[in-house]
């Protein structure tokens, strides 16, 4: 989470997506994540923001399917 943070990128937390060993440590540092370095946010609103995106944003381009390339011999046949 650090690294996407000093890349710029903005990020959200699911809170229920994480544990810690104790609940009161868990909630300390997911105030403290929140304060700096993400939106700590309830899975099912991360869900609800998810299903509002246009269909098909993130659909890979279809491409088309290569020759397998022919396996190399050893050099002593």
């Amino acid at each position: 989470m650090l690294d996407a943070f000093s890349l710029n990128y903005r990020i959200a937390l699911a809170e229920e997506g994480c544990f810690d060993r104790s609940q009161a440590s868990h909630a300390i540092n997911l105030c403290d994540m929140n304060a700096k370095y993400a939106d700590v946010v309830k899975t099912s609103e991360a869900l609800e923001f998810l299903d509002k995106l246009p269909s098909g944003m993130f659909d890979l381009p279809k491409g088309s399917p290569a020759a397998a390339p022919k396996p190399k011999m050893a050099a002593n046949f």
